[in-house]
């Protein structure tokens, strides 16, 4: 709110200088006409006076813009060291013959992070994940159903690539292509884990 009172006094006083200033040299336009040359002075001016305005428009609102980019950018870092951290720390886990508390510590940890980062359709796969985890792991290892837990990591995988990405389609490719690719890919290399 502060900010949108400060552009609105910027606004409102820019508006009054070029006002006042038109106005000035307007009369000074006129009080020139007995002089030489003095009118076309008063036009250089004019003339620098509105450059320099508009320039200075100009670089305020790219100044804003490139601070906006700038801030998208590390934001888009953080979000990806996250998903880093999240999928590294589901390894660590998954060759684990038992996770303990360690593991579980981070896992909640991480739990946080996403909240932080994640867009709600990757936070509500990611706890549809965890559901999946505490149903194959009742005994703290990732022994269980390997096929089920691919499926889960394949649809969060998903989320996570839509959240990163976002619509943009690599290609030749359709949104669902894209899923059902990651889903089978996840198929597939839970097949050869049991081979």
């Amino acid at each position: 709110m502060d900010k949108k009172l400060k552009q609105l006094v910027y606004l409102v006083l820019s508006l009054a200088t070029l006002v006042a200033g038109y106005a000035y040299l307007r009369y000074a336009y006129r009080i020139a006409d007995r002089m030489p040359f003095t009118q076309e002075i008063v036009l250089i001016i004019l003339g620098t006076v509105a450059t320099v305005f508009i320039t200075a428009l100009l670089l305020n609102q790219q100044t804003a813009v490139e601070i906006e980019k700038e801030q998208n950018i590390r934001f888009l870092e953080l979000k990806s060291r996250t998903y880093d951290r999240l999928l590294d720390l589901l390894e660590q886990m998954s060759l684990v013959e038992n996770f303990g508390e360690a593991e579980l510590t981070n896992l909640q940890f991480i739990t946080h992070r996403l909240a932080i980062v994640a867009s709600p359709a990757v936070l509500d796969e990611y706890q549809n994940f965890l559901k999946e985890i505490t149903s194959l792991s009742a005994d703290n290892s990732f022994s269980g159903d390997t096929e089920r837990l691919s499926a889960a990591l394949g649809r969060l995988t998903v989320e996570i690539r839509q959240d990163l990405v976002g619509n943009i389609s690599r290609g030749r490719y359709t949104e669902q292509q894209i899923r059902k690719m990651i889903t089978s890919n996840s198929s597939r290399s839970s097949e050869m884990a049991r081979d």
